[in-house]
């Protein structure tokens, strides 16, 4: 055919990611001899402002103090370097985020399911749970299932979670009022202790408890 010329196809240059230049970024500051700038701005180990100083003289304070010359503000112009025991700080700051992530407590929100036409015994153990969800700091979402012709009584839902508000008042409070979702009606209560404090106090209590039981029983003579 004119006008028609078969090529070989052109073997393409194939582009290699290239490797990211350096070695990680470390969190750690740089102490001691890794500071490498001519000046720093010095704070004493109490806190003091010595001024701006040469490095090898800040070098020199540490050595002769024992301590550590740690850079804690490097963006500064002239960085920020403080004398310290860099190991002890290390250590109780470990301690201190232990301490932190043990302490810490998540909300937890729990669930209670009613009946708009919920017989009294089981109202008064669905309460109950409630009440002990709250007395743990946890939030607990209270569900009205309506079922058939119920479902044109919304008022008698509304009605049944407005009780149950009124009945655990004193531990919990009303964080999202009853709206109707579908066929069920949902009302979220929050309690008025944080997690951590009905924690703390279940530990109080529990040591108590332990403490009576001892003096109680005694050991014998």
């Amino acid at each position: 055919m004119r006008g028609f010329s078969f090529e070989e196809p052109r073997a393409w240059p194939v582009r290699t990611a290239r490797k990211p230049q350096g070695g990680p970024i470390s969190a750690e500051p740089r102490i001691n001899e890794r500071i490498r700038v001519p000046e720093v701005r010095l704070v004493g180990p109490n806190g003091e402002q010595v001024g701006i100083v040469p490095i090898a003289k800040a070098l020199d304070l540490a050595r002769e103090s024992d301590l550590d010359l740690v850079e804690v503000a490097p963006t500064a112009r002239p960085p920020v370097a403080k004398l310290m025991d860099y190991g002890k700080f290390k250590y109780e700051s470990a301690m201190k985020a232990r301490d932190a992530r043990r302490n810490q407590a998540h909300t937890v929100i729990k669930e209670i399911k009613l009946r708009p036409k919920i017989d009294p015994h089981d109202y008064g153990t669905k309460k109950g749970h409630v009440e002990r969800f709250l007395k743990a700091g946890d939030k607990v979402k209270v569900t009205i299932m309506f079922r058939g012709r119920e479902q044109s009584r919304p008022e008698l839902g509304f009605r049944l979670l407005q009780r149950l508000a009124e009945d655990v008042e004193e531990l919990g409070f009303v964080e999202s009022r009853p709206k109707q979702d579908g066929r069920n009606m949902i009302m979220v209560l929050g309690p008025h202790k944080k997690k951590s404090e009905a924690k703390a106090e279940t530990r109080t209590a529990t040591g108590s408890r332990a403490r009576r039981q001892q003096e109680e029983h005694g050991s014998p003579a």
